[in-house]
Order: structure tokens, then C-alpha cells, then sequence
């Protein structure tokens, strides 16, 4: 299987924080503004930002005729499917536990390996998953009344996240000779196009100028979560498994709580913090060297005794 090296787990921490923190600023910015407006705003930023990055390293955008259904196939299930679900769901529900829902993804990713794809998970992958399925729950247990409420936004949610997960695998197999910037950038193209449409059939009628902080959420949102973290999020998903790459991001959900307790005032509970500890060691069973999880074991072993 392959691993992350320094460079990667780099990218990852700031994959992580960008992310993560994006969940209560992309909270406030669909708050008033239409959200799939504000999200066409968001992507159509965001495909500059990475059009002068091209540019700026040499990057070819180009993508053959014979590539493009592939490209559409692709974007389907990983930005269009995504993007307008969770923007639409986040209206509905809390932005920390709208975090959770849309990371049940590794789950999703898991299911589809087996159902579509024939892969049966290692032990190690299985112990992580099930490590992160239980500290979701957890996250999940203190909000259920207020999710329960919205049973709506709950299911868009789920359905994004179902959809991502099966869309991981196919960004592992498919496409591998296309840079992943132009990959990118033409998957978040087809989602704009997609959106575009949306909010001019059932949103135009509340079109408006953001404000001046919900122009901030917007910058925050072009720079990093668009351009930043989708160019680093498909780097990963196409160098490691589905299910090491789905675990790789379990702390965004983590973040997006606390940062949301921090931002909009959402308050704690004991769950959040053993969800933190289990969503930990998930990542470290399935993304840490065999021999560092086996030392961790038998150190902790001996500080028993």
C-alpha cells in the first residue's frame, strides 16, 4: 500500500485545517445568500485560482475529446453530486454535525470497494474504519434530536457522502496519465456548470451582493477549500487506497465541530472528545508503517504493566 512521505503529510495537516475550518465559514456564508449561488461564486473563483496556477507552473489544462465523458464520470459522484448536496444541506443543520455526516465517507467508500469494485478491506483497514465509525457515532449522539428534525438535510448529506466514497475509487483508476491540477480543475468545471443552472431556475428571484463578511466566506472559500483543497484532496485520493485516503481526512469532521464551537457558538459534549481519540486512532492503524502501530502496541503493552 502506498504511504505518505513528509511532503505528503504536509499537504494533509493543511488539507485538514483548511478544510475543516471551512465548515462554520461556508456555514455563514449560505446563512442568507442563496447556497448554491454562493457556491457557483465559490467554484468560479476558485477554477481562476487554479487557471493561473497552471499557468503560472506550466500545466497543461488540455484534455482530449475522446476524455471528456470519462472527466464527466468522474465529476459526477466527487463535485457535482457533493457540492450541491452538502451547500443545499447546510442550511438545515449545524455546520459541526454537518461535518460528520458528509465524513461518514470512509464507510461509504468501504461499502462501495466491496459492492462494486470487489476489494475486501485488510484487518488493519477494517479496525480503522470501524475505530471511525464509532467515534461518529459518538459525534452524532449528542444532536440526534436536532438532526431528527431535519431529516431532510440529513439525507442530502448522506447521499454526498455516499457519493464521494464511491467516487474515490474511481479517481484511483481512472485517468491516471492526466495531471491531477487539470483533472481538477475540469471535474470543478462540470459541477459550476451543473450549479449554474440550478440557482438560475430556483434561485434567481433572491440573487443579491454578499455582504462584506460574506465576502470574506467567499474569498476563504476560493482560495483554500476550492483551489487549495481539491487540487491537494484528488493528489491524495489518486497515491493512496480508497480507504487510507477516505481515513486521511477523519479529522476534518473533528474540526469542523470544534471550530464551529469556536466560530458559532455550538457547544461540546464528552462524546466530541472520545470521537477525537477513536477518529486518531483510526488514521494511525491505517496510515502509520505496520512496524511503528506494532511498537505503539507493545509500548503501550508495557506501560500497562
Amino acid at each position: 500500500m502506498n504511504r505518505l512521505s513528509k511532503r505528503d503529510v504536509v499537504l494533509l495537516v493543511f488539507l485538514t485545517l483548511a478544510w475543516g475550518l471551512n465548515w462554520p465559514v461556508m456555514k455563514y456564508g449560505v446563512q442568507q445568500l442563496p447556497p448554491v449561488l454562493f457556491r457557483v461564486i465559490c467554484i468560479g473563483g476558485g477554477l481562476v485560482a487554479l487557471w493561473a496556477y497552471a499557468r503560472l507552473t506550466g500545466v497543461s489544462l488540455f484534455v482530449g475529446r475522446d476524455r471528456w465523458l470519462t472527466v464527466l464520470r468522474l465529476a459526477i459522484p466527487n463535485t457535482i453530486i457533493w457540492h450541491l448536496l452538502v451547500v443545499m444541506a447546510l442550511r438545515l443543520l449545524p455546520a459541526g454535525r454537518s461535518a460528520i455526516l458528509g465524513y461518514t465517507m470512509p464507510v461509504w467508500a468501504v461499502i462501495a470497494g466491496m459492492l462494486f469494485f470487489h476489494e475486501r478491506p485488510t484487518p488493519r483497514q477494517a479496525l480503522g474504519v470501524l475505530a471511525a465509525f464509532v467515534g461518529m457515532v459518538l459525534l452524532l449522539s449528542s444532536e440526534l434530536r436536532a438532526i431528527a428534525g431535519h431529516p431532510q438535510g440529513t439525507l442530502l448529506l448522506l447521499t454526498a457522502a455516499a457519493a464521494w466514497g464511491y467516487g474515490t475509487h474511481l479517481l484511483r483508476r481512472e485517468l491516471r496519465d492526466i495531471p491531477t491540477l487539470t483533472l481538477t480543475f475540469w471535474m470543478l468545471a462540470c459541477a459550476l456548470a451543473v450549479m449554474v443552472i440550478y440557482t438560475v431556475v430556483f434561485e434567481r428571484s433572491s440573487w443579491r451582493m454578499p455582504h462584506p463578511l460574506e465576502w470574506g466566506s467567499i474569498v476563504y472559500n476560493i482560495l483554500l477549500a476550492i483551489a487549495f483543497c481539491h487540487a491537494a484532496w484528488s493528489y491524495l485520493a489518486r497515491k493512496l487506497p480508497p480507504v487510507a485516503s477516505s481515513l486521511s481526512v477523519m479529522m476534518i469532521p473533528v474540526l469542523g465541530v470544534f471550530s464551529s464551537i469556536w466560530l458559532l457558538g455550538e457547544s461540546p459534549f464528552w462524546q466530541d472528545y472520545v470521537a477525537l481519540v477513536l477518529i486518531l486512532v483510526a488514521m494511525a492503524v491505517v496510515l502509520l508503517p505496520t512496524r511503528l502501530v506494532s511498537l505503539a502496541a507493545r509500548q503501550s503493552e508495557a506501560n500497562a504493566e
